[in-house]
């Protein structure tokens, strides 16, 4: 059985990729910080008859993060998938105006930096193996400036950056890197409209099967002139 391990698990995306893959066969394992939304998105994928556990860490913490991801695959044995996107962070987006090295260092710590951590704890087996996938999801100021995400921004652009350089070293050798960058708001599950967390999910699952397309905006065509709020 193959895992997927979640970094920044929530209830709203992750849950939800964590169902759309977890219905496939996977296994899954969560990371995140607060443990009663863990626990309760273990019980939720449990019920619905997928394996899952949950790890917990602060995206921050490099010793919680290794910590985590070598628990996950002592019970595991090795992950095959892990998603990216975390929404840690102590500022709010921030306009560039109003832009100050704390805010975008905070922003470029919780993204850039706790990314290089995750993906260092998974790589080497990942490349002993020659297989395996790095899927990551940010928002649409990774790809086009957009001024009132300065902070964020900064930080997207930098992990879109080290995120192309993975594709670039990595196609190669058996190991897909995918990046979604979102340019709308996620709302209620269910619906099947295209902020619909589950059709994102389904999109994410359909990209890593297929396995064409590396880098892509959604919904495609999608810019800050046309973001969907």
């Amino acid at each position: 059985m193959k895992t997927l391990a979640i970094i920044g698990a929530g209830k709203g995306l992750g849950l939800s990729i964590a169902k759309s893959f977890g219905k496939r066969g996977f296994q899954v394992a969560l990371v995140a910080r607060n443990v009663a939304k863990l626990q309760d998105m273990v019980d939720e994928l449990k019920a619905d008859g997928i394996e899952a556990s949950y790890f917990v860490a602060d995206i921050f913490n490099k010793e919680q993060i290794e910590q985590a991801m070598t628990n996950m695959k002592e019970k595991y044995g090795q992950i095959d998938v892990l998603e990216f996107s975390p929404t840690a962070g102590n500022y709010p987006p921030t306009s560039v105006l109003e832009l100050t090295a704390e805010n975008a260092r905070d922003a470029f710590e919780a993204n850039v930096v706790s990314a290089i951590h995750v993906v260092n704890a998974v790589l080497p087996d990942m490349l002993t193996r020659k297989e395996g996938a790095l899927l990551f999801t940010s928002g649409l100021s990774a790809m086009y400036p957009v001024s009132m995400m300065g902070n964020i921004g900064i930080a997207l652009s930098g992990l879109r950056n080290y995120v192309a350089n993975l594709h670039t070293s990595l196609s190669a050798q058996g190991i897909f890197v995918g990046h979604r960058s979102l340019g709308l708001l996620i709302k209620e599950s269910g619906t099947g409209a295209i902020d619909d967390p589950n059709v994102i999910a389904e999109m994410w699952y359909q990209a890593y099967v297929e396995k064409n397309v590396w880098e892509e905006e959604y919904p495609k065509g999608v810019t800050p002139e046309t973001i969907l709020f």
